[in-house]
């Protein structure tokens, strides 16, 4: 059982603060043309506007809770979403997509470079020459560190998070609770210079770094934005 299963309902209200990325990740969809496969699509938060936006989308989840989630909102939204449980280190996948996006930084729940390999492997093989790969990650800064941790945060009314970050480690455990859920997730982060090392290795190449889904160029921030291609 997922982790997420436990907050599936949460989940959205939870995160109903999050829009920023939305507009990037949808214009990037249209830009692709399509198809699109969503990597740890979740309630939809993404895949639905895509789909909203005229674009075929594909998303792939380990969480039943969350998928169920994501076909509520789909059929809310009048739009078709073609929804598989699964590991994105594995997606049960088998054809190629114009762009494969891991918004939300998703792939901070793969926890060691060998997770790492096998996520951007799964990805590279469901592209061809030349598809493009967008995915959003973060690495903390300091002052996030302090201000946040250990202390249980009301982040959307009645809905609490507490973060227990461990910078030898670069592991950060997330407790989220509300409304009668509650869920622990685990996270792991990388210094920023090591993205290009395992994208270089699984053959991509790094067109765009931003620090913001406004398409600021990427200047040291906590989060970063990547826009790769498949060679």
């Amino acid at each position: 059982m997922s982790a997420y299963d436990r907050i599936a309902r949460l989940y959205d209200p939870w995160s109903a603060s999050v829009l920023e990325d939305v507009e990037f990740y949808v214009d990037e969809a249209v830009r692709s043309g399509g198809p699109v496969l969503e990597l740890g699509v979740g309630t939809g938060r993404i895949a639905v506007p895509v789909a909203r936006a005229g674009v075929r989308v594909v998303g792939v989840d380990s969480s039943e809770g969350m998928l169920a989630v994501a076909r509520e909102q789909a059929e809310l939204a009048g739009v078709e979403l073609d929804l598989r449980l699964g590991d994105l280190r594995d997606p049960p996948v088998e054809e190629e997509f114009a762009l494969v996006v891991i918004p939300f930084r998703t792939l901070l729940h793969m926890k060691t470079d060998d997770d790492r390999r096998a996520a951007l492997a799964a990805v590279r093989a469901r592209l061809p020459e030349g598809g493009r790969f967008v995915f959003d990650v973060f690495t903390p800064g300091a002052d996030d560190i302090a201000e946040t941790h250990g202390r249980w945060i009301e982040r959307e009314p009645g809905i609490f998070e507490r973060a227990e970050w461990d910078e030898e480690s670069r592991t950060l455990v997330l407790r989220v609770s509300g409304n009668g859920a509650e869920a622990e997730l685990s996270l792991a982060w990388l210094p920023i210079e090591r993205w290009p090392e395992l994208l270089a290795e699984a053959g991509f190449v790094v067109e765009g770094l931003y620090g913001w889904f406004d398409r600021t160029p990427y200047a040291g921030h906590e989060d970063s934005i990547w826009v790769c291609r498949a060679l």
